[in-house]
């Protein structure tokens, strides 16, 4: 006697189902937005300045912006919020998208010691130990030697000394002068040799001497 077997259809119809239930799946996992890469570094903010500024420019609001860096190439020092910049005068000339870090800036108690008319520029004679003869309130002639002059120009005359160099800062000198002046002292620190001479005090009792901002 022929037995019949049973026709496997159900069998058949589950496995097809199952095909297809993984077909959608992988479908909807292709459509998924790709996760970030785990461990993805995170940035911290570093103010920059926001366009070419000159040396001993009073810093505004609108002279900063905020850049986010990767935590290891955030500058030593750098500063992290523009408030605590504002108000504070820059030692050296800055381009635009350059960090502004602390040894940058001098602050604004020497910033506030300015008169209307005058910036704070800075100096650094060619031979270093010639800033360590100077201090805060003196006042001081810079002269520039161009290469092959037969003697040095005058180009400030006068200046009174903001602040004098720190342990790092190599013979760097803070003057108050004209925003002329500043603009030749900053075109004679490039081609020239600069040094200092200091004009004798006033006698005790004679007063201070008279305002000189500039050259």
């Amino acid at each position: 006697m022929v037995r019949l077997r049973r026709p496997r259809r159900p069998l058949h119809a589950a496995r097809q189902a199952l095909a297809a239930a993984l077909a959608v799946a992988a479908l909807v996992l292709a459509l998924r937005p790709a996760p970030a890469p785990a461990g993805a570094p995170a940035t911290v903010p570093v103010v920059v300045a926001a366009a070419d500024l000159a040396p001993g420019t009073v810093l505004g609001e609108g002279d900063l912006t905020v850049a986010r860096y990767p935590p290891s190439l955030r500058p030593a020092g750098a500063v992290e919020d523009p408030a605590a910049a504002v108000g504070q005068a820059l030692a050296g000339g800055v381009r635009a998208g350059e960090p502004v870090t602390d040894a940058g800036l001098v602050g604004s108690a020497v910033t506030g010691q300015l008169v209307a008319g005058q910036v704070a520029a800075p100096v650094r004679p060619a031979d270093l130990a010639v800033s360590a003869l100077v201090h805060p309130g003196d006042r001081v002639d810079v002269l520039a030697t161009a290469p092959g002059a037969a003697r040095a120009e005058v180009v400030a005359a006068g200046a009174p000394v903001l602040a004098t160099p720190g342990p790092d800062d190599d013979g760097l000198l803070l003057l108050a002068v004209d925003a002329d002046t500043a603009a030749r002292l900053a075109a004679a620190a490039t081609t020239s040799t600069l040094t200092l001479s200091l004009p004798p005090r006033p006698p005790p009792g004679a007063g201070p001497p008279a305002p000189r901002v500039g050259g």
